[in-house]
């Protein structure tokens, strides 16, 4: 062992001994710790007597195993350290300096890495070990301190393998044998279900732990959001963990974040359970904490999709509200409504064109494609009140909306030149971005307006083809140069 090596190694060993006796002492202030899921019915289970004595089997478990550390460390540095271009330097004396500034984050990763380990050795089936099951669980509530880097993903992972009573890493899909194989049964069933199922014990010892979390700190109970976000992805476990109970009870935390994170879980609830999951909206729109109004006009889109028609009390609550922020949000989910009710849509476009705040309007524009293909006539006269608009980023918007509508329907675009016309609008700045984007286009349109032109007609030209064969002949650059300027805009 290299001397680099040998002093970090020294430097996170003490850290990881601290970090573990830090953790196992939060861990087992909520005693007792609950039973093991998986038993060895010739050995009985013995409890331990009481936090110390387990804090010290922790602590005994470790320094016997010098090479279990050993191992887990080169695979963490492994992991962390940035690329390197030589594959075969030693990452202890190139990158010394930049591990030894985060041997917490090291000896983060290897406290979870041997919990894991504990928690494998714990959910053996074959040789269940009850003293790792202790201070696994003991030492995932110690770890559990709040929402960010590990205690998120490697937290979870570790109590959805409670839940189910399963090692980590081995449960999600099991390898299919094949011919090559003994095991191959060439009449089974295909596929096979490859979904978690909740183990009865497992699951008891799981709601212990999310109960730590509920009846905790703030950073816990944020931390417990996140769970809860990750495990409403396995529908087996929604009802046996108690989900939507736990969510009911944090829509009236105290801590607005808490909050915030549960519309992150609305959608799958609603897809779970239409019913509570859309109880569960109308218990945070009675709240009215600023960044919650925000989070859920993030999230009405979702909502829409799966509620419809009874979404819209939430629509029409938040469209009330003074925050730019959320006005901004919900202009743009304002377009969904024309999946429930297009003469509805129609309307509310219409009244949010008239909003004193600019980021409104400016997010109509995108909808109004849809409106005209919807009501070719416009017969509720909504371009004349855009194009007029005094927002300049508005007018731009829908320079080049009707620009678009030029090259695709000379029809639509004629009418609806002849209603800003009816309505005295300014087509100056129009006919300036057509001649910019292709020199003399206005003067066709001007002449059939004032009568002395026929109508132009669209032109889509045929995208070139190639035949993979050199052509006989090649244009001139200079006609070539002239070409891109006029039909594709490279102006000098």
């Amino acid at each position: 062992m290299s001397k680099s090596r040998s002093e970090i190694s020294q430097i996170v060993f003490e850290k990881v001994a601290t970090l573990l006796v830090e953790a196992l002492e939060r861990g087992t202030k909520s005693w007792p710790l609950p039973q093991p899921p998986i038993r060895d019915l010739d050995f009985p289970v013995i409890e331990p007597i009481s936090a110390q004595e387990l804090i010290e089997q922790g602590l005994g478990l470790l320094n016997v195993d010098r090479g279990m550390f050993e191992h887990k460390l080169n695979t963490v540095v492994e992991l962390v350290v940035p690329h390197r271009m030589n594959l075969t330097d030693d990452p202890y004396e190139i990158h010394k300096k930049w591990i030894a500034k985060r041997t917490n984050m090291v000896a983060e990763r290897l406290v979870f890495s041997i919990n894991n380990d504990w928690l494998a050795r714990a959910l053996d089936p074959q040789a269940p070990d009850s003293t790792r099951w202790w201070l696994s669980i003991a030492l995932l509530n110690g770890l559990s301190i709040g929402p960010l880097g590990q205690p998120i993903h490697q937290g979870y992972h570790l109590l959805e393998s409670i839940a189910i009573g399963e090692r980590p890493g081995t449960w999600h899909t099991q390898p299919e044998a094949g011919p090559q194989n003994l095991d191959w049964n060439p009449s089974a069933i295909v596929p096979r279900m490859t979904g978690v199922v909740a183990h009865e014990f497992g699951i008891k010892a799981a709601k212990w732990m999310l109960d730590q979390l509920e009846r905790s700190h703030v950073d816990r109970r944020r931390l417990l959001i996140e769970w809860i976000r990750l495990l409403m992805e396995r529908s087996e476990l929604i009802e046996p963990l108690g989900l939507f109970q736990i969510l009911t009870r944090l829509t009236s935390d105290e801590d607005t974040q808490v909050a915030v994170q549960i519309t992150k879980c609305l959608a799958k609830a609603i897809d779970y359970d239409r019913e509570t999951g859309h109880e569960l909206a109308k218990l945070l729109m009675t709240r009215n904490d600023l960044m919650l109004r925000r989070a859920m006009a993030d999230v009405l889109t979702r909502l829409f999709r799966r509620l419809t028609e009874d979404a819209l009390p939430f629509y029409e609550q938040l469209k009330q509200d003074e925050d730019p922020d959320v006005l901004a949000a919900i202009s743009t989910t304002s377009s969904d409504l024309r999946f429930l009710d297009t003469e509805m849509w129609a309307e509310n476009l219409v009244e949010l064109s008239k909003h004193k705040l600019p980021i409104v309007r400016r997010n109509l524009v995108p909808s109004l494609r849809n409106y005209f293909e919807t009501f070719p006539n416009d017969t509720k006269k909504l371009l004349p009140v855009m194009w007029q608009d005094g927002d300049e980023v508005v007018r731009t918007r829908m320079r080049e909306l009707l620009i678009k509508m030029a090259n695709v329907s000379s029809e639509q675009f004629s009418s609806r030149l002849t209603d800003l016309l009816e309505h005295g609008c300014d087509l100056t700045p129009l006919w300036k971005l057509m001649d910019a984007r292709k020199n003399g286009s206005s003067k066709e349109w001007i002449d059939w307006l004032s009568g002395d032109g026929e109508m132009p007609k669209t032109s889509m030209e045929k995208m070139h083809i190639s035949t993979m064969e050199a052509p006989e002949s090649l244009p001139d650059l200079s006609d070539a140069l002239e070409t891109l300027d006029q039909q594709l805009g490279f102006l000098d």
